[in-house]
């Protein structure tokens, strides 16, 4: 509970600051296959999807701070995996911040690298 608790107040300046970030027309992600070690960027335009190994990954939008736009991406995400038809992840990842909000699957890991314009 303390630790589901400490997570949500951890959460909420990075939410906070995406709501009050510039709106890109996409994002840029990285994927690691963990079984092989490769990596692959996945660029994305703003509601498209595209799908990496068993996973369907799909770009809600990316935002930045309007001050800085080669700095800090938040990036809204829902994450499937196809086999399973589950959503895995759903939520805000930050590019300074990858473990904070983090797809947890034994074989994918992704990330936001930037936002797009």
């Amino acid at each position: 509970m303390i630790r589901a608790l400490a997570t949500v107040l951890c959460l909420l300046p990075a939410a906070a600051a995406a709501q009050d970030g510039v709106r890109a027309s996409g994002a840029m992600l990285r994927g690691l296959d963990k079984v092989s070690g490769r990596t692959t960027d996945l660029p994305l335009a703003v509601g498209e999807a595209v799908r990496y190994g068993r996973l369907e990954i799909r770009l809600g939008e990316c935002r930045y701070p309007a001050g800085d736009p080669s700095s800090d991406a938040f990036a809204q995400l829902t994450i499937t995996d196809l086999r399973q038809n589950t959503t895995v992840f759903s939520g805000w990842m930050i590019a300074s911040s990858p473990a904070l909000s983090a797809l947890d699957d034994a074989r994918y890991d992704v990330w936001v690298m930037s936002c797009q314009t």
